[in-house]
């Protein structure tokens, strides 16, 4: 995809049918999102759930689609041999694309409050190493994710760190700003010199144009939460109507139909196989 030219539009989803109305609406991959994933289970992102758990989400969701899902894989679960062994696992399920994130495991959510404690980058780019000398085949795409930004470093850190993971065979990195403007990202993709694609994930600042940002230099832009921000929203706005009126018909001239419900799950395909 990134060959064909123009930005990866990515969005964020926790299961199939996330993943499937995402590629409905045009979307070119899935992000497997451990935020999500995770808050669907009303648990925080944390490094709570297994690598196990985190996978069969990103299997499912693969299964369902044609697009490539690219999973958020946090720190890679644990040290070397962790990432050694989700690698395996990842590509033995079909996922040909991997995120992995240069904190300490057990991560915190990049947004929560508190500090953000980085691996020391010689660390996380022998992690990075591991994983791509772990992948059976060239069909397996590596993205090292670098939290300097969020964790209070300048720019010039985020740079450092960057080339150091292009260094140990990166395919792509993750610029990651918790700013409330795109200034930083602006600043590193002024120094970057396109020695990899660049992925970013505009969750504060949302009003960056996947135009400019393509002009700007960037190939990949996720949307990591939308989907589940808009589902919550949507649920909770149509689970209080029913209950103050007492009834659901307020809301049916605007909620999905049963029938969209069964095309999304190919019932006629399905009951096809008993005839």
């Amino acid at each position: 995809m990134l060959d064909e030219g123009g930005v990866v539009r990515v969005a964020g989803a926790h299961d199939a049918l996330g993943g499937v109305l995402a590629q409905e609406s045009g979307f070119q991959a899935v992000w497997s999102s451990s935020l999500e994933v995770s808050a669907a289970r009303c648990l925080p992102d944390a490094s709570l759930l297994t690598m196990t758990e985190y996978l069969q989400a990103a299997a499912n969701m693969q299964k369902a689609l044609s697009v490539p899902v690219v999973a958020d894989c946090d720190t890679g679960y644990g040290n070397a041999m962790n990432v050694a062994h989700m690698v395996h696992e990842y590509q033995a399920a079909g996922i040909t694309a991997v995120s992995l994130e240069d904190k300490l495991f057990p991560k915190m959510n990049s947004f929560a409050a508190g500090g953000q404690t980085l691996l020391p980058a010689e660390e996380f780019a022998h992690k990075i190493e591991t994983a791509k000398n772990s992948q059976q085949g060239d069909d397996f795409f590596v993205i090292a994710r670098t939290e300097a930004l969020i964790s209070g470093q300048p720019v010039a850190e985020a740079l450092d760190r960057c080339h150091r993971y292009a260094d140990a065979g990166a395919d792509a990195v993750l610029i990651h700003s918790k700013a409330r403007t795109n200034s930083q990202i602006l600043e590193f993709l002024a120094q970057w010199q396109g020695r990899r694609p660049v992925v970013v994930v505009p969750t504060t600042y949302p009003d960056w144009h996947v135009e400019d940002a393509a002009r700007a230099g960037v190939s990949v832009v996720i949307y990591a939460n939308q989907g589940l921000r808009a589902t919550i929203a949507s649920m909770r706005s149509a689970f209080r109507s029913i209950y103050q009126h007492g009834d659901s018909t307020a809301l049916e001239d605007s909620i999905a139909s049963v029938s969209d419900i069964f095309a999304l799950q190919r019932l006629a395909d399905w009951r096809k196989l008993e005839a």
